[in-house]
């Protein structure tokens, strides 16, 4: 059995295609977080058609969404955020629990040198879930499979066509000022629950050299979203060490070694 991670985002979607393609028996699964634009649903249902086959939804049986594990206290720490750890990783340790065995996980990451720094942190952490990287391994970058789903006819999420560059939930604690600012003006409701939700637990998202920046303080003018480039929120989103690219990264842009011969 093949496990086929979907995450409402592009390269994921793409992802799942291409495995059915290569594999018997896979199962497709969405982690449900609560917090995600509307037009998910309507994307799933239309990935589940190009699929010819349905997409598992499993979810926490704790939270609800992202504001409840806020409210607990829990924003962000020093091994990432909390969110991502209550919402996704613990979903997926109790489905890996119940399934006990599998002969591989498919996972959306693009051929891009951070992805592919993911990929390999991925490999070198979690080594029994048995990653596959079908993106990676045919060279595929985020415009690729935004082009592929274009060609399909599939409509992407709108969170891209909005200006965003991936599909995380709305009011990601990873995103920086810019990324508030247009959360501010988009979703004023979300930036509004959230900014509470920091005063009540007296901590926050954002900070600078200064110390910490209380969404409900911050200048509209700072930051510039377009500059901020957000990590796509994954089930790893916690190992991610965006700037400590390990050495085998070069070698796989290269085409020196496979992504599967990472070590």
């Amino acid at each position: 059995m093949i496990i086929a991670w979907f995450s409402c985002g592009v390269t994921s979607a793409v992802a799942c295609k291409i495995a059915l393609s290569l594999y018997n028996d896979v199962h497709i699964y969405y982690i449900e977080t609560g917090s995600g634009h509307p037009d998910n649903t309507r994307f799933l249902a239309d990935c589940e058609k190009w699929y010819r086959q349905p997409i598992h939804i499993i979810r926490s049986d704790k939270y609800t969404c992202v504001a409840d594990v806020l409210r607990k206290g829990f924003i962000n720490g020093a091994h990432g955020a909390a969110c991502t750890l209550e919402l996704k990783k613990k979903v997926r340790y109790k489905l890996e629990k119940e399934l006990q065995h599998w002969d591989g996980q498919v996972w959306g990451f693009d051929y891009d040198p951070k992805e592919i720094n993911r990929a390999i942190r991925l490999k070198q952490q979690y080594p029994d879930t048995k990653p596959l990287f079908p993106l990676i391994e045919r060279q595929i970058t985020k415009p690729d499979a935004m082009g592929m789903l274009w060609k399909a006819g599939i409509k992407q999420p709108v969170m891209y066509s909005m200006g965003y560059n991936n599909n995380n939930c709305i009011g990601c604690v990873k995103g920086g000022m810019g990324y508030w600012n247009k959360i501010r003006k988009d979703f004023p409701d979300v930036f509004n629950e959230v900014a509470q939700i920091e005063r009540d637990v007296g901590a926050t998202c954002l900070k600078d050299k200064d110390g910490r920046i209380f969404l409900d303080e911050l200048p509209t003018w700072r930051g510039d979203p377009l500059e901020e480039i957000i990590p796509d929120c994954s089930l790893i989103c916690q190992i991610e060490f965006q700037e400590i690219l390990d050495r085998q990264v070069e070698r796989v842009m290269k085409g020196k070694i496979s992504i599967n011969d990472v070590a």
